[in-house]
Parts: structure tokens; C-alpha cells; sequence
């Protein structure tokens, strides 16, 4: 218990940059995780198990395949660019705490328990989190050192909105994938309750794509929860099911009903749109799409002149000077995971994440595990606006994705307990 809660906080703290001792090169996230790890080694070394799970061994091959991805990138930029050193040796060492979590993680024995009372301790931690940096930012609470305001966006402990946004997102469907399955009534609740500060919280960083993530994934898991209900043969139904299939049915003919009222609204629905973005008129929506794609060509051209080989780990694009951007530290990011990871290791590092994140997705739709595919979608999209492959939730929802999914006695109709 101690080590899930260790390994919980890490993955929770991940974000806290603010956090940070002046002069050390990790925060508080970075710590516990360095401390599981060696909890994990020792461990082993005193004879504990280990188990070969075919989740372990798809991690172990893509961080192997990742790591003779980069280093070929790496010679790549030694002959034909000006190579970044501390680039490199951030994103190393990022690259390899997370490939020891995650190996270490699926091959412990009876992983997907482990990795399930770790995600408990993931949306306690959380949430209680979110409430000290909420009650630091409504100024019921004060700490030294921390802003939790980024102009008029939230960022609590992170330097960045979009950091602890990319949490949020993951914290809340991994809270209903708690709740829905778990044969205890108390548990399902405080998982239910688990999704409301994330959600909550997302949304004061005004992350257009924290809110468009979570529409789509709350339709997704709709969508396939009503899949299984469908499926479900009427004998072994339960009530719960047979409701909410009437609840559907019986909401077709009103929206049928209200849909020339929607249609002569359509007008507004600009207005409506951009009342959903950050800044309430759309400009700096506009701005950041633009900057995005730039970023984006640079990328794609610096990937194909290296022969889609990549660059080596770190940043390889100057930034633009677009809207007063100019004037940023270079070398700059993508802002795209696959992009980045395509500047890289080139071609074989993006298709070895496509092949370890369809793996997941599809175990789990296979699994019917719905809140973990719908969390896996979430993380595919915030992916494209945003570079994540650093952040550890990533990671760690993968595993659980790839443990959960591929567990022998994994049932959509029997949960597990707890």
C-alpha cells in the first residue's frame, strides 16, 4: 500500500513545477517517483517476483525500439545539425524514469490489482490537491512562492495552464472507470464524486482543449455504454439497463421535437462557439491555432530533411515570431507529440507510440472497459495540440490500459471488486 500510494503521488505531483526547490532539477513528482522506483529495485533484489505479463513485454519492446530510434536520431543531428546538450539530457532522463515505471509497474505481480488501488490513490490525491490550490486561488489559503493565476487562467501548482489541464482530463475518466467497475455502492459513489473538482478545475485553466476532450470523451463513453446495454441479452438485463435504454429511446422524439428551435438558432451559433474558448471571442484561440501550424510545417520539414531519422531527444524548431512570440529561449517544441517525437527518432519512434497506444485502445475496447477507452481518446487528442510524452499520467493511464485490457479475467459485466 505504501509503495501504490508512493507511486500515486508521483504520477499526481507531476505537474507541481512550482513546487520545485530552487537549484534541483525535479520537483516533488519527480522525487517520489525516483523513490518508488528504488522501493521497486530493492524489492526485486531481496527476492521478490517478477512476472513477464504481455503488458511488460509491449513496454520493454517499444522503449527498447524508442531508444535505438533516438539514439539513430541522435547521430543523425551530430552530422547535420548543432546538437542541444541539455535537451538531450532532459528528455533522457525523463525517457528512462518513465520506461523504468512502467516496466516495473506491469511486470509486479498481480499488476492489474496493483495498478487499480494505485488509480484509487491517484483520484484521492488529486482531488484533495485540487482543493488546496482551489482554496489558494480563491485566496482562502496562501503559500509562499506559488501564483496559482496565469493572467486569468487557472495553473495552481503548474507553470503552465495546459500542464495541470492535460491532468485533469485524465483524472476525470479515470474516476468513472473506477465507479463503473466496482461492485461497491460506497466506492462507486466517491469514484462519481471523484470526476467533479477535475472537471471543475479544467475548466478554470480555459484549455479549449481540456474542454473539447472531454465532451468527446463523455459521448464516447455514452456511446459505448449504451453499446453494452444493447448487447446485453434481456433475461440477464438489469432494471438500471432496461431505464436507461428507455431514457434514451424516449429522448429521441424530443430532440426531434426541439430540433427547429436548434435550427433557427443556428445564427448564434458562432457566437456560442466562441464563448466556449479561452478569451470569450475566440482572438487568442485564433492566434494559438496559428502558431500551432507553423510549428507544425517547421516540424514536418525538419523530421523530412533528416530523412525521417529525427534529431535526437530535446527541441529542434526555432520559434516564430508571430504575435510578440518571438522573443522565447530556442530551441522550441511542436507542440505536438507526434511531431516532437517525429523530430526526434523520425519515423520509427512515431510508429512504435501509434502501435503501444492502438494496443491499449484496443485491448480496452475489447475488454469493454469504456471509461478507459474514452480516457485513452482523450489522450490521443490532448496529444495533438500539446506535447505529453513526458508527462508520467500518460504513462501511467498506457499500463493501465495495457494491464487492464489484457487481464485474463477482465469482464465488463463481472467488475472487479474494489
Amino acid at each position: 500500500m505504501t509503495r501504490d500510494a508512493l507511486l500515486a503521488t508521483g504520477i499526481v505531483m507531476s505537474y507541481a513545477s512550482q513546487l520545485e526547490l530552487p537549484g534541483l532539477p525535479f520537483g516533488p513528482g519527480e522525487l517520489c517517483l525516483f523513490l518508488w522506483i528504488a522501493l521497486s529495485l530493492g524489492r526485486i533484489m531481496a527476492g521478490g517476483a517478477l512476472e513477464v505479463t504481455p503488458a511488460a513485454v509491449r513496454l520493454v519492446c517499444f522503449w527498447v525500439i524508442l531508444t535505438l530510434a533516438l539514439g539513430a536520431g541522435t547521430l543523425t543531428g551530430y552530422f547535420t545539425d548543432i546538437l542541444d546538450l541539455a535537451g538531450i539530457s532532459h528528455d533522457s532522463i525523463a525517457y528512462l524514469l518513465l520506461a523504468s515505471v512502467t516496466c516495473l509497474a506491469a511486470a509486479e505481480p498481480d499488476a492489474d490489482h496493483r495498478l487499480r488501488c494505485c488509480a484509487w490513490w491517484v483520484v484521492g490525491i488529486a482531488n484533495a490537491t485540487f482543493i488546496i490550490q482551489v482554496g489558494l486561488a480563491s485566496g482562502w489559503l496562501h503559500q509562499p512562492g506559488i501564483e496559482p493565476w496565469y493572467w486569468d487562467r487557472f495553473r495552481g501548482w503548474s507553470l503552465n495552464p495546459n500542464q495541470i489541464a492535460l491532468y485533469c482530463a485524465a483524472f476525470g475518466p479515470l474516476a468513472l472507470h473506477l465507479a463503473t467497475t466496482t461492485r461497491k455502492p460506497v466506492a462507486r459513489v466517491l469514484g462519481f464524486v471523484g470526476m467533479i473538482l477535475p472537471f471543475y478545475v479544467g475548466r478554470l485553466t480555459k484549455s479549449d482543449t481540456f474542454l473539447y476532450t472531454s465532451v468527446l470523451a463523455w459521448l464516447i463513453f455514452l456511446g459505448l455504454r449504451l453499446r453494452s446495454w444493447l448487447t446485453v441479452r434481456r433475461g440477464t438485463a438489469s432494471l438500471g439497463r432496461q431505464a436507461a435504454i428507455v431514457l434514451v429511446m424516449a429522448s429521441l422524439p424530443l430532440t426531434m421535437a426541439l430540433a427547429p428551435f436548434g435550427l433557427a438558432k443556428l445564427s448564434d451559433a458562432e457566437s456560442f462557439a466562441k464563448s466556449l474558448t479561452k478569451d470569450k471571442g475566440g482572438e487568442a484561440t485564433a492566434e494559438t491555432a496559428e502558431l500551432r501550424l507553423t510549428l507544425w510545417t517547421e516540424a514536418l520539414q525538419r523530421g523530412l530533411k533528416s530523412a525521417s531519422l529525427g534529431l535526437g531527444p530535446g527541441p529542434h524548431l526555432e520559434r516564430p515570431n508571430i504575435h510578440g512570440n518571438g522573443d522565447l529561449p530556442r530551441p522550441f517544441e511542436a507542440h505536438n507529440t507526434f511531431l516532437d517525437l517525429y523530430t526526434q527518432g523520425g519515423i520509427v519512434a512515431v510508429g512504435a507510440l501509434v502501435w503501444l497506444m492502438g494496443t491499449a485502445a484496443f485491448l480496452v475496447w475489447r475488454a469493454r472497459l469504456d471509461a478507459l477507452l474514452a480516457l485513452m481518446v482523450s489522450l490521443v487528442v490532448f496529444s495533438l495540440p500539446h506535447l505529453i510524452i513526458r508527462h508520467p499520467i500518460m504513462w501511467f493511464v498506457l499500463t493501465l490500459c495495457l494491464v487492464a485490457g489484457g487481464a485474463p479475467t477482465t469482464d465488463a459485466a463481472s467488475p472487479p471488486k474494489g
